[in-house]
């Protein structure tokens, strides 16, 4: 369906359960192979390759394209949706005027992602782990 689309490459902090959340469900709606992911406390990870710092990964969320293009912030978002054939969730997280309002609810979250985490995310975890 989304044959078109270039694969994205989605660069996510696998010590927060909340992050792993997310990919673990973006993962299982990857039937198409448009999405890659790398933990960026991971030895995959290459910050000189990739031309992003491992404390630039951590205040943001970064994807890559297989061009080599680097998008980052909430633009991420809608661009895995997309890939990830969740075509209404694209669809939200790219309208422009919620852009400010996603952006800012996203660096709030980065800032505070792994106290919000251990609140959240063993709940999420375990929902997307029994969906899967």
């Amino acid at each position: 369906m989304f044959n078109h689309l270039q694969k994205l490459t989605l660069y996510y902090d696998g010590a927060c359960p909340l992050c792993q959340a997310e990919i673990l469900f973006l993962e299982g709606r990857n039937q198409d192979g448009l999405l890659n992911f790398i933990d960026i406390n991971s030895e995959r990870f290459d910050p000189l390759v990739i031309g992003v710092s491992c404390e630039q990964a951590l205040a943001n969320m970064y994807g890559q394209y297989a061009d080599g293009r680097l998008i980052h912030g909430a633009a991420v978002f809608p661009e895995a949706y997309r890939r990830a054939n969740l075509p209404f969730l694209a669809w939200l997280f790219s309208r422009k005027a919620l852009q400010p309002l996603f952006q800012f609810a996203y660096q709030l979250f980065a800032k505070n992602r792994h106290q919000i985490s251990r609140i959240f995310g063993p709940i999420a975890l375990r929902f997307v782990k029994a969906r899967s």
